[in-house]
């Protein structure tokens, strides 16, 4: 039996978190996943691309979890965890959610896995040591010459919803004069 057939199986043929039932397909989870059924979990589309991209994240739809955090599963058990403590620094009810779910300690490790390997990720930092993160609002604190765009964005420029540049932390982009740019962190503040 393939491991799908196996979450069909175990799952009921719906998506482990939210109850869907189209688009369903295999999360192995993250970081040690071997590929089995006991570290994999059946996703349907909408929650896997809300895991896998934090800025298509909506609030709403992971109140699925007042009930999901509570399976016996622990792979299930371990994207709950981490979806509420993704959730919780913005949403009381996450929180309150997160306070109450209990992980075996081999669960909890697993779970917190992540994060530590987050924390080794890059890290976006401002002029004044403040860690900048995607959709942040900033302000220019030096005028910056933006080369190919004919203009200078001058100091005090708020530029807002920010996107971080994946693969350098000393870079950010947003837009100024209606032109997207890319703009070192060592020049802007967190507004």
């Amino acid at each position: 039996m393939s491991v799908e057939q196996q979450l069909q199986s175990r799952s009921g043929s719906t998506c482990e978190l939210c109850g869907a039932v189209e688009g369903l397909a295999v999360f192995a989870v993250p970081p040690t996943s071997d590929g089995t059924a006991d570290e994999s979990a059946l996703l349907c589309g909408t929650c896997r691309q809300q895991i896998e991209d934090s800025e298509q994240l909506e609030v709403h739809h992971w109140r699925c979890l007042t009930e999901s955090m509570w399976s016996e599963v622990p792979a299930v058990q371990v994207i709950a965890w981490r979806m509420l403590t993704r959730l919780s620094p913005n949403e009381a009810w996450a929180q309150e959610l997160l306070d109450t779910l209990f992980l075996e300690e081999d669960t909890q490790t697993w779970a917190e896995a992540e994060a530590q390997t987050a924390d080794a990720a890059l890290k976006y930092i401002d002029c004044n040591g403040a860690l900048l993160e995607a959709g942040d609002t900033v302000t220019l604190v030096k005028d910056l010459v933006v080369k190919g765009g004919g203009f200078t964005a001058k100091r005090g420029t708020a530029v807002r919803r920010i996107s971080l540049d994946a693969n350098n932390a000393a870079q950010i982009e947003g837009r100024v004069n209606s032109q997207q740019i890319v703009i070192l962190t060592k020049f802007v503040k967190k507004a």
